[in-house]
């Protein structure tokens, strides 16, 4: 009889829904009996918890217990029971190779009787792993059935997670998260960049529901999800109305999911450090003029070459026209002109209100498409056939929705320009930005005076767009 120099008991666990482990500490503390029992001096205790071992998924202690015994640093294994060990027929015979490489024999489990040195017990243990992958494949479309029966019916998945903005039913609003929602939605439809707002929030406004740093993904997802208008997102698809209540509406999500669509397009990440950025031209050879440090002042230069195109004969500092054009953006907000302007795009409002209205309505089709086929009222080569047709006619009116020029920069601030001049300095520059190009198209750079200190207003010609 061999005697054992060092075993190694090995624990896992598929699921630890409270986080506790404790699942695994009874299976180590009955391995650890029966080693007292045979005289087996234990080594190493390896274990991989909340882990399954039907998908196939990594278990770094698996991996390094088969490194240890391929290294002949263990000489024997305790388990709990075989399915602890592997739930799958190919790795129960990749283990046994790996025993047999190294010339270890010697396997126990507290439940169950089965001999890794001779082919008997091997056969019992195919057989036991066949079974037990079997087993678990029934119970993954048991749990998969489950999962789709309750998203069609509306009714949020499991976990213990709570989303923000909802009690741990995930159901029921929580108010004042809600209103962080919509105080989001409303920041980054105005302008304000992901990263802007993250750092707003980490600065003690309202701690995440997980983790204790707010991270721009998780922004983007909060205020772009389908659960933030009531819809049941599942398996990357909306099946349906949710049973509970919309945070954003439809149309605050679809303008988000614009603009989150432009900022992808346009590829721009970098933090913003010049507030006039792509509005300002030349007045002599009227290209753009782009954003150019020169040690600590930063400036507004025509560039030539090819890339640029200009004639490279004209730069103005940056501060002194920003706040020049700063100024008259906010004195403009309280003027008649601005009033009239917003009259007439008032009507160009009701196209985007229409085309809005459509992409709702494309959406909610979808979603009713999406539940007979879960129904299975229509086969799946109808359902495809609908849905392209109809996410096709969406994204076509999601393109002129993008394209529509709209106002919500401007909300709240039309007509309290003199109230803004007095917090200007405190908004975020993405959000300074967003104002001045809803009301600016641009501004025009005469030529200045050789050897001038100070910045000539005359040399500021602003277009505006309202």
């Amino acid at each position: 009889m061999r005697t054992i120099k060092a075993a190694a008991i090995y624990a896992r666990i598929s699921s630890d829904a409270e986080g506790t482990g404790k699942g695994v500490e009874r299976q180590i503390e009955d391995c650890r009996r029966l080693a007292a029992e045979l005289g087996w001096p234990i080594a190493e205790e390896y274990v991989d918890n909340d882990i399954s071992a039907y998908t196939g998924k990594h278990r770094p202690n698996y991996q390094r217990m088969l490194t240890d015994i391929t290294e002949a640093t263990i000489d024997a294994v305790l388990v709990y029971n075989l399915d602890r060990l592997t739930r799958r027929p190919v790795e129960f015979e990749e283990f046994n190779a790996i025993l047999s490489a190294a010339g270890v024999t010697d396997v126990r489990f507290v439940t169950g009787d089965m001999d890794f040195g001779t082919q008997d017990g091997l056969l019992i243990g195919r057989i036991q792993a066949a079974v037990a992958s079997n087993a678990s494949g029934k119970t993954s479309e048991r749990i998969k059935r489950k999962l789709d029966q309750v998203a069609a019916e509306g009714r949020p998945h499991g976990g213990a997670q709570r989303p923000f903005g909802f009690d741990a039913d995930k159901i029921t609003h929580r108010p004042a998260e809600v209103a962080i929602i919509r105080q989001l939605a409303d920041r980054f439809v105005a302008g304000e960049s992901l990263r802007s707002l993250a750092v707003w929030l980490n600065n003690g406004n309202m701690p995440p529901s997980t983790g204790d740093q707010w991270r721009t993904n998780v922004i983007r997802r909060l205020i772009s999800s389908p659960r933030s208008v009531g819809l049941r997102e599942h398996r990357g698809e909306i099946v349906g109305p949710a049973v509970w209540d919309p945070i954003l509406t439809t149309e605050q999500r679809d303008r988000v999911l614009a603009i989150l669509e432009d900022k992808k397009n346009s590829g721009r990440r970098a933090p913003r450090r010049y507030l006039l950025s792509g509005l300002l031209r030349c007045g002599r050879c009227e290209e753009r003029l782009y954003s150019a440090p020169r040690k600590t002042t930063r400036r507004y230069v025509c560039m030539a070459g090819p890339d640029h195109g200009g004639c490279g004969r004209l730069t103005v500092v940056a501060g002194p026209v920003e706040e020049f054009i700063a100024d008259a953006v906010l004195y403009r907000l309280d003027t008649p002109e601005l009033a009239e302007a917003l009259a007439g795009r008032a009507r160009q409002d009701e196209d985007t209100a229409r085309l809005m209205e459509r992409v709702s309505a494309d959406r909610e089709q979808l979603a009713e498409l999406a539940a007979h086929y879960a129904e299975r009222r229509i086969p799946m080569n109808e359902w495809l056939t609908a849905r392209t047709i109809i996410e096709d006619r969406m994204k076509a009116n999601e393109r002129r929705l993008r394209q529509a020029t709209n106002t919500s920069q401007l909300t709240g601030v039309i007509g309290q320009g003199g109230a803004l001049r007095t917090q200007w300095t405190n908004l975020n520059l993405d959000r300074q930005s967003a104002i001045v190009k809803a009301i600016l198209d641009h501004a025009v750079i005469l030529p200045g005076t050789p050897g001038a200190t100070t910045l000539d207003h005359d040399r500021v010609k602003p277009v505006w767009r309202l």
